[in-house]
């Protein structure tokens, strides 16, 4: 056996793929966390009241282009243990993507802050708590077709509702994921969502899976 064959071995054997992926998502967390510590340190010191809404979700920017980065990095992780750059990755990803996500994701947090103020002063609450519900759905998809495509922003927020009905098991699952979140940060703390959003970032991409072959074989030519 040659050196480069047992190079090879060493590379992209099982427990080596297993390693790989402990790395990437380790590196891409915590470059996550400091790209959006900015907003985080604040965001975690903010009571829990209506009245701080709109300043969470102020304090709710910066998530945006790190969370696009994570899924950017994650999506072009090597399962090769002699082949990573999951930095270089999440910076590459960072730059290119902060521009177009922070079009769609600042539009965003500030409807659900309008909507999050009328949930609180108790006006309409079901369509309120439904038209929220639906707003966030709709941003997850924009944010994987951000990430990883190079649309306008229009043309991904229009994507982003089409595969809302498009791709049903996308919806529900990232609704699971949706739901799990929101369930950390009550029971818990923005703090410790922020911790693993690395693994939500990876769980919004394989549920994304449809979505995105769809993508490459109807869209990108």
């Amino acid at each position: 056996m040659t050196a480069i064959d047992t190079g090879r071995r060493f590379g992209t054997g099982p427990l080596a793929r297993a390693a790989a992926l402990v790395h990437t998502l380790l590196v891409v967390e915590v470059l996550t966390l400091l790209t959006g510590a900015a907003g985080l340190v604040p965001l975690v010191l903010l009571d829990r009241d209506a009245s701080n809404i709109p300043l969470a979700a102020l304090c709710a920017i910066p998530a945006g282009p790190a969370l696009s980065a994570a899924i950017y990095a994650v999506r072009r992780r090597s399962g090769d243990l002699t082949d990573l750059e999951p930095a270089r990755a999440f910076l590459r990803g960072y730059r290119m993507n902060a521009a177009g996500v922070l079009k769609l994701w600042v539009p965003w947090l500030a409807w659900e802050a309008v909507l999050g103020l009328d949930l609180a002063a108790g006006r309409w609450r079901i369509a309120v708590t439904v038209v929220a519900v639906v707003a966030a759905l709709w941003q997850a998809n924009a944010l994987v077709i951000a990430s990883l495509f190079a649309f306008r922003a229009r043309d991904t927020a229009r994507l982003a509702a089409y595969f809302l009905v498009r791709t049903p098991k996308v919806t529900l699952g990232n609704a699971g994921l949706a739901a799990l979140a929101a369930g950390v940060v009550v029971v818990w703390s923005e703090a410790v969502l922020a911790l693993v959003a690395v693994v939500f970032a990876a769980a919004l991409l394989r549920t994304a899976r449809p979505l995105r072959a769809e993508i490459e074989q109807s869209f990108i030519r």
